[in-house]
């Protein structure tokens, strides 16, 4: 047995990621004995044990793991392949597109994390605007880290993408610009006064904690607040409840009941365009040959 179907990943991921047979069953619409029973002829097709079950409740085998993050991926990957392919006829409901049967131009997601970054985008976008047969640009803002998602899963066909936070594994990509980061605080924090700050200056200041965002759908471990958006740090932040670290460029959204200081010991953090690396559209190399023609020069 070499093909797996979709509805099968579709219920073993429910239930590895729930551990849980009845919100799994709950989860994907069907009643939890053919949802066992699916799972054990998955088990006997393939000749390994994927899940263990025991009073307890339920765990992965080792191979119950490797499932699950190929499931994943498969998943990922038919769901972009439905996505891009009624992208490219021009919308869900098949029609238009490139070359369709109402001369629409084809279109591009590009998804960019909320509010990074404003003057290269605007130069990307007018660029690419004046090139021949151009297509047509949907920008989708995001929040932190969840580029890398998008493109999988087909919500987006390229992104702006931030190395140390987002990982490049498995796209292709260009490097456009490097920058180094600031710390955002309250304005009147005694520590906003100062010229640079370190990391260890903003790690525990008592009564700020660092906001926390998600990865994967998980907030990391810590004191400070979990926030989901810009509008939400903004807030944090001029009422004094806590502080963030940013790129350079986060200079542009901020309020004046902000301060941002120069973080010395802090990494760049390189700004790239990616996408998925199967890529053959005509109209994303020329997005992407147009991002890399404004990208400046690289320092000697």
């Amino acid at each position: 047995m070499e093909t797996l179907e979709t509805r099968e990943l579709r219920y073993f991921v429910a239930v590895a990621e729930e551990l849980h047979f009845g919100r799994a069953a709950e989860r994907v619409g069907v009643a939890q004995p053919p949802l066992s029973r699916a799972i054990q002829q998955l088990e006997r097709r393939l000749g390994v044990t994927l899940l263990e079950r025991d009073r307890r409740g339920v765990s992965l085998t080792a191979a119950g793991e490797v499932l699950l993050h190929e499931g994943r991926a498969a998943l990922d990957a038919a769901t972009a392949a439905v996505r891009r392919t009624r992208r490219a006829a021009g919308g869900a409901d098949g029609r238009g597109g490139p070359g369709g049967p109402d001369g629409s131009r084809e279109r591009l997601v590009l998804a960019v994390k909320a509010g990074a970054f404003h003057e290269l985008l605007q130069r990307l976008l007018d660029a690419y605007a004046a090139e021949p047969a151009a297509a047509e640009i949907e920008v989708l803002p995001s929040g932190t880290c969840e580029q890398e998602a998008m493109l999988r899963d087909g919500r987006a066909d390229v992104a702006l993408m931030h190395k140390p936070f987002n990982s490049l594994a498995g796209f292709d990509s260009e490097e456009l610009t490097t920058e180094g980061q600031i710390a955002i605080l309250p304005a009147g924090h005694p520590l906003a006064a100062r010229e640079t700050l370190t990391l260890a200056d903003i790690a525990g200041i008592p009564g700020l904690p660092l906001a926390r965002w998600p990865r994967n759908g998980v907030f990391p471990p810590g004191p400070g607040p979990e926030v989901d958006d810009q509008t939400q740090l903004a807030q944090l932040i001029a009422l004094g409840r806590t502080a963030a670290v940013f790129p350079e460029t986060a200079r542009a959204w901020l309020w004046a009941e902000h301060a941002a200081v120069p973080l010395t010991d802090a990494p760049p953090v390189v700004t790239h365009i990616a996408w998925p690396a199967h890529s053959r559209s005509l109209a994303l190399a020329a997005l992407v040959r147009t991002a890399t023609r404004l990208a400046p020069p690289a320092a000697a």
